[in-house]
């Protein structure tokens, strides 16, 4: 009973502590926080970095879970997670595009989830060497303009990205840093929403 009481209020520490803006190192974007957190639509990608007294800055292996928005534009919704970041161009990421998650294009459904690892390992070098082995699609697929919840397991090197308590990805990571910050992740010309922040 205890154990549950002591998880169940490291959760709400994180939440509370997360939910903001001092508490965030934004880069390229800008921050709005109220009863979620959003980063607004820019060009290249933007990281909100979680930098409350807990600081992350040596997540390792655990679970991160959280609620996600994006939108309904073709190449102008990518939004995650990033962890076991170095600085702001070096780390691992999993991200979505909310956009292929009902393609008429069975194609473009595959790409609804992708794992990435900057600055050597970005989707496109993945794609062209190793198609369909770091994205996948997602099933039941999700509203694209409606949230959907993350959960993201981190076992060094194996990550597994779950949607809407359905897993939708396991790979292993690209990288050898095997503990870094994390961090709210969008693409270029994305802005993202977030909320319900829980790591573990």
């Amino acid at each position: 009973m205890w154990l549950r009481f002591i998880i169940l209020f490291s959760y709400l520490v994180v939440i509370a502590e997360i939910s903001t803006a001092q508490n965030l190192k934004v880069v390229n974007r800008n921050l709005t926080v109220d009863s979620t957190i959003r980063l607004n639509e820019a060009p290249g990608a933007g990281i909100a970095w979680f930098k409350n007294k807990f600081s992350y800055k040596d997540f390792s292996n655990g679970v991160i879970e959280f609620d996600a928005r994006g939108r309904n534009v073709p190449q102008g919704s990518f939004l995650g997670i990033a962890f076991h970041g170095v600085n702001d161009s070096t780390y691992d990421a999993v991200y979505f595009r909310p956009f292929n998650f009902q393609a008429a294009d069975i194609e473009r459904q595959k790409h609804s989830v992708q794992y990435i690892s900057m600055p050597k390992y970005d989707w496109e070098s993945l794609r062209t060497d190793h198609p369909g082995k770091y994205e996948n699609n997602i099933i039941p697929a999700p509203d694209p303009s409606d949230w959907f919840h993350v959960k993201i397991i981190v076992e060094w090197p194996l990550v597994t990205a779950f949607v809407n308590d359905k897993q939708v990805l396991s790979v292993k990571q690209l990288s050898e840093q095997k503990k870094g910050h994390i961090g709210f992740w969008v693409g270029n010309y994305s802005p993202g929403e977030f909320k319900n922040l829980k790591i573990k």
